[in-house]
């Protein structure tokens, strides 16, 4: 054991410890919606009594008194502030996160394990809002939040187009030629595949980026590098061996926002989901109620929803407001089963 080694070790610790605070910080906020008022003294003096009851050799209880008297006040502080959150999936450092600064840099983002918990606690004001990707130019459309967006009652109030850069990521010190495995998401890794191949990395599949990115730097496991974004390597302390890894220069990911409430701007874009009939010419009898108003659609996507039936998706040009817009929707009620407006917005392509 060396000096170095050791100060490698707290240097580690110290990173946990916040990211720790941070996470009770996060819940803080969360609790706040549950209370009816911020003070709880019976609250507080339970977590110092389980502060009295733990036994620690080299932790004196006045030292981990002051320490929590800290935390609670600033945990109040912060409740005080009426600050809202934006969800999204993942660990902190994921592209969800980077496009909701994009978005509103003032909410405060919350990672969730699934897109579902992030659908759920949006629905149940949990959260104010929620962020999801949808279609990605490498990788398609986003499956499964497609089909959560089928069945929920959620509006979207905004969008994103944000660039996707991968980097290489290890730790702090580590030899980019010692690397022989890396960890990502599978569309990551995907979207890196002849990086991978020319530089002969095996790829092992995580969770997301920015969670692999975490492991690595909690675990450091031998000769193991991780794709994943800047962020995530300035969060989790890891160096970046190599930037804009991705196989192709236009790797851009659209990202949705979510609200319970409807967006209370007029918007430049609409989208809508509706289904129709199993009848030869319904699908283009419904577009055609566009296309006869010279309305620009952005986006079509078929999802499968229920055995031998499909939900399509559409983006297009407009506002709700506009006199094309709404005889369209009016048309295009007379060709479908089922027709529901998710939403009129504005979205924002990040350079």
């Amino acid at each position: 054991m060396t000096i170095e080694a050791i100060r490698e070790k707290i240097d580690t610790i110290d990173s946990q410890i916040l990211q720790l605070l941070n996470d009770r910080m996060e819940q803080a906020l969360l609790v706040r919606k549950f209370k009816a008022e911020i003070e709880d003294m019976n609250r507080e003096m339970e977590i110092f009594e389980k502060i009295g009851n733990t036994s620690m050799a080299l932790i004196q209880r006045g030292f981990l008194e002051k320490i929590y008297t800290e935390i609670i006040r600033e945990s109040k502080t912060l409740q005080q502030k009426g600050l809202e959150v934006i969800a999204f999936q993942g660990e902190h450092g994921a592209y969800g996160e980077m496009a909701a600064g994009e978005w509103n840099r003032e909410l405060i983002p919350f990672p969730c394990n699934t897109f579902a918990e992030v659908f759920d606690g949006v629905g149940s004001g949990l959260y104010e809002y929620g962020i999801v990707p949808v279609e990605n130019t490498l990788g398609g459309s986003v499956d499964q939040v497609n089909q959560l967006l089928i069945h929920t009652d959620l509006y979207v109030v905004g969008a994103v187009v944000l660039p996707v850069h991968h980097c290489l990521l290890a730790p702090a010190g580590a030899n980019h030629r010692d690397i022989r495995t890396v960890y990502s998401h599978p569309q990551a890794l995907s979207q890196c595949r002849q990086f991978l191949s020319r530089n002969s990395l095996e790829p092992l599949p995580y969770n997301d980026t920015a969670g692999a990115a975490k492991m690595l730097a909690d675990k450091k496991p031998k000769r193991a590098g991780a794709i994943a974004s800047r962020l995530a390597a300035d969060l989790y302390h890891l160096e970046v061996l190599k930037q804009g890894i991705e196989d192709l220069d236009r790797n851009i990911t659209r990202f949705l926002v979510l609200s319970r409430k409807e967006n209370p701007e007029q918007g430049e874009k609409c989208s809508i989901i509706f289904a129709t009939e199993h009848k030869a010419g319904t699908l283009f009898r419904s577009l055609e109620a566009f296309a006869s108003r010279h309305i620009s659609l952005t986006r079509i996507e078929s999802i499968p929803n229920e055995p031998g039936n499909y939900a399509f998706f559409l983006d297009f040009e407009g506002s709700s407001h506009s006199d094309a817009v709404v005889e369209a929707l009016q048309d295009i009620k007379e060709t479908t089963t089922w027709l529901r407006l998710i939403g009129c917005y504005n979205e924002r392509s990040v350079q």
